[in-house]
């Protein structure tokens, strides 16, 4: 979240976001603590992921492009598991 250059407010505002977007996106029923976990671990995920590949996400659009990707993988991993 530091490399982000975002603050821990936004963090968790923009990951409530991403993680809403996210829930919408693959249908799933989720509260809004739940969506603020998944976009704020999410955007740590796909960083990583994308850092692995080469490609940085930075600023708020950034963070929240990289929290619905990430939070989406997620919900697959979790359904998946479930399954």
């Amino acid at each position: 979240m530091g490399e982000a250059g975002i603050g821990w407010l936004a963090a968790i505002i923009i990951g409530g976001v991403a993680g809403w977007i996210a829930s919408i996106l693959m249908k799933a029923n989720t509260g809004i603590f739940f969506n603020i976990i998944l976009g704020v671990i999410g955007a740590a995920v796909a960083s990583f992921l994308f850092g692995l590949l080469g490609i940085s996400f930075g600023g708020w659009l950034g963070y929240l492009v990289a929290g619905i990707i990430g939070a989406c993988i997620l919900v697959g991993i979790v359904r998946a598991v479930k399954n």
